[in-house]
Parts: C-alpha cells; structure tokens; sequence
C-alpha cells in the first residue's frame, strides 16, 4: 500500500508544481495589478515600473524594423500622445522584445525619431510575456493604483485609410484623467509579431 501512494504522492506534488508554474507564466489581465519590472534604456540606465507609483503610465510595445510601427512613427501618432499627456501626469514606455535586437537597436531608433521617451530592452522576452504583449504595436495603459485598464491595439485602423479612426489609447486617458473608467479596456491589437527567443 505505501509503495503505491509513494508514486501518487509524486504525481499530485508534480501536478501542483506545473499549475504553479503554469499560473506564473499566464498574462497579466486588465483588471489585475500591472507586474513592476526593471529594463534598460537606451543609454543603459535601469528603468523600473515601479519608478512611476502613482502615476498613469502607457506601455508601448514596438519594433522598429516593424511597417505598422514605422508607419505611425512617420505620423508621429506614439510621440504626438506622449507629449499631450506627458503634462497631464502620464508616463510612456516603449519596450522592445524582438530577440534579435537590444540598446544599439533601440539606440539608433530614439535618435532617428528624436524620442523624449525612453525605449527599453526586453530582449530576453521575460516582460513582454508577462504582459502577453503579441504585436508591435501592442498598447497597454496601467492606471494610478497600478492596475491594467486597457489592453490592445492603438487604434481601429490596422491599414492606416479609415475616415473613422478611433485611438483607442487617447480616448482610454481622456476617461482616466477624466475620473471614468475605462469604457472600451480590451481590443485586438495589431501589427508584426513579436519576435521572442523562443
């Protein structure tokens, strides 16, 4: 008899052990405490979520070898937004996950794009995962009390002609600032994939 239980012992241990990991590796979804983490710029100096406690922050995932990043980066519609809200207390982040880039990378676009925001090197993948971020751009917006209020894409216009393009992000800030919550919190974001290690 104990020989048997010996083994089923095991497997329940086993079992628990990779939903626990399983639940670690699970995104974070809106609603749920925004996980801090520390990256580095592009001049190498650590930059940690935690850094910005108290305030409204935006996540951008980026890619700049990306033709949906680069299109809005010749609009300028990332770097027009940071500056409108950068008075209003709003802190913007751009990371980097794609496996094949790093700071030099990162480096070379803040300069080509004359960026007042830093883009951080998530290189390894860990962050970007964490957040579940899966296109460049990706968009999330963390709220005062540190909690994910939207999750998606930038706008509703993917081929860049829509007449009726609705920027999902500045329409979710406006409501932020403006005491509301967050009327449209998750939408399909769109661009390239990220390219993680693995």
């Amino acid at each position: 008899m104990k020989r048997q239980m010996i083994p089923i012992a095991s497997a329940v241990l086993m079992l628990v052990s990779f939903s626990i990991v399983q639940a670690a590796r699970s995104p974070v979804k809106v609603g749920g405490a925004a996980p801090d983490f520390e990256l580095k710029d592009a001049n190498g100096k650590s930059v940690k979520l935690s850094d910005f406690n108290g305030k409204m922050i935006v996540l951008e995932w980026t890619n700049p070898a990306c033709p949906f990043v680069q299109r809005h980066y010749r609009q300028r519609t990332m770097a027009n937004l940071a500056s409108e809200y950068k008075d209003k207390g709003v802190v913007w982040l751009a990371i980097n996950s794609g496996s094949d880039d790093g700071i030099a990378v990162n480096k070379a676009w803040v300069e080509k794009n004359h960026l007042a925001y830093p883009v951080l090197d998530d290189s390894k993948g860990t962050v970007g995962k964490e957040y579940g971020a899966k296109s460049t751009p990706h968009m999330f917006i963390i709220d005062r009390d540190g909690k994910l209020t939207y999750a998606g894409g930038i706008d509703n216009d993917p081929e860049g002609d829509n007449p009726h393009r609705v920027n999902y992000v500045k329409k979710a800030l406006d409501e932020l600032l403006a005491g509301q919550s967050v009327s449209t919190p998750v939408t399909k974001s769109y661009g390239c994939g990220v390219h993680y290690q693995d």
